[in-house]
């Protein structure tokens, strides 16, 4: 046995670079690269290893710790978690705003490593710049704060322990049902600190992501199900995607014809023209899916955690004697709702299940129900896609208590903008490249998208929603570039999204990797403007406006923000689009540019598409003055009555 004498921070360069997963026999390389923002705390350590040998890492330079780890995550998820970038940042502030990352990641069954560095291990010269000290506990460091959004978490306070923490940290990166946040923190000292490495360590080390098959007595359970149930319904997840399941689901759902929903990370595994695609599900779902969901007898939820607005808060399933069926590598996730249990990959199960199930002859009692709620979709879709505003008797899409008319001769002196948003969405839905993929996180365009988005090509949509972290589209729209430079990426964002956070923009300018950004501008939070609103609040604090000096509060004017100037600023190719033809004559230079671009589109508050038939459990006010809180409360009440309690 060979001996290699590295420091750690060399030794884990060379380890990472020497990673490889083999899935349906296609080996790749794991570990495509690195994001580094580097200050004290990793620069003279792991900085050190990347510059004297890098391997074949291919090494970004971050703007933003939390931006740099969104574009690793949007990189992974993109590539269906089978390769990975890792995200380096030196001690404190720089590795806290790796947490929000790590949380979205680890929320969305996302494999993410991060490598922070950490206070000294020695405590010789503590407390260092950036350092947290704790009276309680000196061990304690900012990275501590990573375990509560980590699926792994370790930290290097002695080079040997490096061996162990890697092979862990992969085991879990690579674990489709335990996936997500891996943070292995290293103290700036132990870093540089030598070690007699075992050659073996560096080996190239080729995990296999197995198709976990469903056993004979769980596809029996689920045949038992099945065999009274007549109006089943799929619920297409993130967990089909990631298998590679689409054509597996598609050709079960014709079988039997069975419809299928699905949800946000599920949605674009199969294009939505398919005749037994409902489209999305839940509390931002469509009208044909969620008028389905009411009469199902039975849920087969195919790679889904179930979130609260999959499920419009557990109360969306009405019919009385409705069960669940879930197909998941997650024990965890496969145990929801109380439902018979099916512990497998999503396309290996499928397969076996409907191989079995056709020896049964089954077929659902559905009838032509799917085709008329499909007909009342196509409609519905057609109607805010062609939504515009009328002047003064325009009642918008979301028709609450705001003072619209007021609001919106403000917004339209200031931009000289009527654009709806809905007919927005299906301009961009016409005119984008069939190939384009969209990105999006947070605000109103998740739900927009979900329910009247139309995919016409695989893995043409990513919208992280399991965190619904604002500021994760433009930083992911880079990642997703990384992973499929040959496409067109537009990141669609709200102007409350796209300030919190757009730092690799910049990077795509440095990487010569375009990106187009479609910024939405209503000057609102809007989305809660909506949420506060539809629950018997006014206006408050969630548009953007100027503080009134004659009462103290936020609400003077509209505050108006060049987007185009800004972008311009980083060196992207900018368009300023206030009506519909300057943004179909925008796309189409887009199209033609090398650089990064940026549209800011103009839309009028309030014109996003509605909700459908869903309902959403939120916190109200129980003691409150304003009759129409009490009300709202009332009303949260009686649909919690009618959900299911767990």
């Amino acid at each position: 046995m060979g001996k290699i004498r590295l420091t750690m921070a060399q030794a884990l360069v060379r380890f990472l670079d020497n990673q490889y997963l083999l899935a349906d026999g296609v080996e790749t390389k794991f570990v495509k690269g690195i994001f580094a923002i580097f200050g004290h705390g990793n620069v003279l350590g792991l900085g050190q290893a990347l510059e004297q040998d890098c391997g074949d890492l291919r090494v970004h330079q971050g703007r933003n710790e939390q931006g740099m780890a969104h574009a690793a995550a949007g990189f992974a998820k993109q590539k269906l978690r089978r390769q990975i970038y890792a995200c380096t940042s030196s001690v404190g502030p720089g590795a806290a705003n790796m947490i929000t990352a790590a949380a979205t990641a680890t929320a969305n069954r996302i494999p993410l490593l991060l490598l922070p560095g950490d206070v000294f291990a020695s405590r010789q010269p503590d407390p260092v710049l950036q350092q947290i000290e704790q009276s309680y506990d000196l061990s304690i460091s900012t990275n501590d704060a990573f375990r509560a959004v980590s699926k792994y978490w370790d930290r290097i306070v002695r080079p040997e322990q490096l061996m162990s923490a890697c092979i862990n940290a992969m085991r879990v990166l690579t674990d489709p049902a335990e996936t997500g946040a891996v943070t292995l923190c290293l103290p700036q000292d132990v870093q540089g600190e030598a070690y007699d490495y075992p050659d073996y360590f560096f080996q190239k080390r080729v995990h296999r992501l197995d198709r976990r098959p469903a056993s004979a007595g769980m596809l029996a359970d689920a045949l038992v199900l099945l065999a009274g149930k007549r109006r089943p319904l799929l619920i297409c997840g993130g967990g089909a995607k990631y298998s590679q399941a689409g054509q597996v689901l598609k050709q079960f759902a014709e079988q039997f014809h069975i419809p299928f929903a699905e949800t946000q990370a599920g949605k674009g595994t199969i294009p939505s023209d398919h005749p037994y695609n409902l489209g999305g599900i839940g509390e931002t779902g469509c009208l044909a899916a969620n008028m389905l969901a009411k009469q199902a007898d039975v849920v087969i939820g195919v790679g889904t955690r179930y979130s609260d607005f999959t499920t419009s808060s557990k109360w969306l399933f009405q019919h009385p004697q409705v069960a669940f069926l879930n197909i998941n590598v997650s024990a965890f996730d496969a145990g929801k709702l109380d439902a018979v249990q099916v512990l497998a990959d999503a396309r290996e199960a499928l397969a076996a299940l409907g191989n079995s199930l056709a020896q049964t002859d089954y077929r659902s009692g559905w009838g032509d129900a799917i085709r008329s709620a499909l007909s009342e979709q196509q409609q519905e879709t057609r109607r805010v896609y062609q939504a515009a505003y009328t002047g003064a008797d325009f009642v918008p899409e979301i028709d609450d208590a705001l003072d619209r008319e007021r609001v919106f001769a403000e917004f339209i002196e200031k931009t000289d903008s009527v654009l709806t948003q809905s007919r927005v969405l299906g301009v961009l839905n016409q005119h984008l490249p069939p190939d384009g993929i969209v990105v999006a996180a947070a605000g109103s365009l998740p739900g927009d998208l979900q329910r009247v988005w139309q995919n016409r090509s695989e893995h043409s949509y990513h919208v992280e929603y399991g965190y619904s972290c604002m500021g994760y589209e433009v930083n992911a729209a880079l990642g997703v570039k990384l992973a499929e430079p040959q496409r067109e990426v537009y990141a669609m964002v709200g102007d409350g999204a796209f300030m919190m956070l757009h730092s690799e923009l910049v990077t795509s300018i440095q990487e010569g990797c375009k990106i187009n950004v479609l910024l939405f501008d209503n000057m609102t939070n809007g989305c809660i403007n909506n949420l506060q609103m539809g629950n018997g609040m006014g206006s408050y604090t969630t548009e953007f406006r100027f503080r009134n000096p004659q009462g103290g509060k936020l609400d003077g004017e509209l505050v108006p923000v060049n987007f185009a100037m800004l972008a311009a600023a980083y060196g992207c190719k900018t368009y300023s689009v206030t009506s519909e033809q300057q943004l179909i004559d925008a796309l189409a230079d887009a199209r033609k540019q090398q650089v990064s671009t940026l549209l800011d589109i103009k839309v009028l508050p309030k014109t996003m598409v509605h909700n459908y038939l869903s309902w959403w459990r939120v916190g109200g006010a129980q003691v409150a003055e304003s009759e129409k809180i009490a009300a709202a409360v009332r009303r949260q009440q009686e649909n919690i009555d009618k959900a299911r309690d767990y």
